[in-house]
C-alpha cells in the first residue's frame, strides 16, 4: 500500500511547483481567516460573550488548535527538508574524538538542527558514546536536541516575538552547554551500563543522503507531518485544553500566588512542576502563552517549558537502559539547576 507521500508526489517539476504553491496559499489563507472565522462563529453566530469564560475559553481552544496545527504543518514540513541534509551517523562523525568545552559547544549547536525527540534519546546515546564522543559531550547533544527544537522557535517566534525566541535558543544553548560540561567533569562513565561501551561500530559513520532529490526531501517532508502529527495530536490537544481552562476558567491569582515575580520560588516552583510532566514543545505551547497571559514573569516561564521539554519523566525512563540511576539523578540534578539559574536571570534581564 502506498503512503500518503507516495499519492501525492509530484511526477514532474511544473507539477511540483504547482503543488507547492497552491499548498503555500492554501497554508496562508486558513492562517489569516483563523481567528476571524472563530469570531464570527462563536461571538456572532453562537452569541457568546468575548469577554465570559466560556466565551474566551472556547475560543481560545478552537483558534490556537488550529493556529497550531498550521504552525507544526508548515515547520516540520521545512524543518524535515533541512534536516535531510544532516543525518545521525554524520552527527557522530563530526563529534567523535572531540574534547569537552569545544565538544561541548559543538554538540549543542548540532543540537538545534538534529532535534531528536526523546524516544531516540537511548540508540542517539549508544551511537555517540561508541563513536568515541566524550559523555559530557554527549550530554550537551542530548539536552539541546530536544530543547532548542525548531518547532518550539517558530512557535516562539511566531506568538512573542524574535526577542523572546532569541532568549529562548541562548538560554538553551546555556543550559546545554553548561549541564553537559559539568557532567563531563564528573568523570560519571562508571554510571554508564557497561553494555554501551561494548558496542562497536564498524565501516563508515557517515551515511550521506546526498543521492536524494528533491521530490525525495518533499515526500520525506510530507510524510513526517502526518507521522508527527499522528504521535503528538493527544498532547497537543491536551496542552491547549490546559489552556484554554486557565486561559478562561481559573482566576489570575491561582497562579501569580505561587509563581509571581514577587515570590523568590516562583521558579523553583515552576521547575519542579514542568519536570514530572509530559510533553513536546508543541503541546506546552498554548499552555505557556496562557499563563504568560495570566501575569507570570517570562522567565518563570521558559524555565517551566524547558523542564517539561528537557527533563520529562518518559525520556528519564527511556534512559534508565543505558544510564544508572546515579547518573540519571545526576543529569536532572544539573540540568534543573542550570534551568532555575536560566529563569532567576532572564526575569531580571526582561524586568529591566
Amino acid at each position: 500500500m502506498s503512503t500518503i507521500a507516495e499519492r501525492l508526489r509530484p511526477s514532474t517539476s511544473r507539477s511540483r511547483t504547482v503543488g507547492l504553491t497552491g499548498a503555500a496559499v492554501i497554508w496562508v489563507t486558513l492562517y489569516r481567516l483563523n481567528q476571524p472565522f472563530w469570531d464570527w462563529l462563536l461571538f456572532d453566530v453562537a452569541g457568546l460573550d468575548p469577554a465570559s469564560s466560556l466565551g474566551s475559553g472556547l475560543h481560545f481552544f478552537f483558534y490556537d488548535t488550529v493556529k497550531i496545527v498550521l504552525l507544526l504543518v508548515g515547520i516540520i514540513f521545512l524543518v524535515t527538508i533541512l534536516r535531510s541534509f544532516m543525518t545521525l551517523e554524520r552527527t557522530r562523525a563530526l563529534l567523535g574524538g572531540k574534547r569537552e568545552g569545544v565538544g561541548n559547544v559543538m554538540a549543542a549547536c548540532l543540537g538545534i538542527v538534529t532535534p531528536f525527540c526523546s524516544c531516540s534519546a537511548v540508540p542517539a546515546f549508544i551511537g555517540f558514546v561508541a563513536a568515541g564522543v566524550p559523555l559530557g559531550v554527549t550530554m550537551s547533544f542530548l539536552i539541546a536536541s530536544p530543547l532548542i527544537n525548531e518547532i518550539a522557535i517558530g512557535l516562539l517566534l511566531t506568538m512573542f516575538g524574535w526577542k523572546i525566541a532569541l532568549i529562548y535558543v541562548a538560554a538553551g544553548l546555556f543550559v546545554a552547554i553548561v549541564a553537559g560540561w559539568s557532567i563531563g567533569r564528573f568523570h560519571l562513565e562508571k554510571w554508564v551500563e557497561p553494555f554501551v561501551f561494548e558496542t562497536r561500530l564498524g565501516g563508515a559513520l557517515v551515511s550521506s543522503t546526498a543521492g536524494l532529490s528533491l521530490d525525495d526531501r518533499i515526500q520525506m517532508g510530507i510524510e513526517e507531518v502526518v507521522t508527527i502529527l499522528r504521535k503528538i495530536w493527544p498532547y497537543l490537544l491536551v496542552g491547549i485544553g490546559l489552556g484554554a481552562v486557565i486561559h478562561g476558567w481559573v482566576p489570575t491569582d491561582f497562579f501569580t500566588t505561587y509563581a509571581n515575580a514577587s515570590n523568590p520560588l516562583g521558579v523553583v516552583v515552576a521547575v519542579l512542576i514542568g519536570i514530572p510532566l509530559y510533553s513536546n514543545a508543541a503541546g506546552v505551547m498554548p499552555l505557556v502563552q496562557s499563563l504568560y497571559g495570566a501575569g507570570l514573569p517570562m522567565g518563570t516561564l521558559l524555565a517551566f517549558m524547558m523542564a517539561v521539554v528537557a527533563l520529562s519523566l518518559p525520556e528519564m525512563i527511556l534512559l534508565r537502559r543505558v544510564l544508572k540511576p546515579q547518573l540519571i539523578a545526576t543529569y536532572v540534578a544539573v540540568v534543573g539547576s542550570a534551568i532555575v539559574a536560566v529563569g532567576y536571570l532572564f526575569n531580571v534581564l526582561l524586568a529591566t
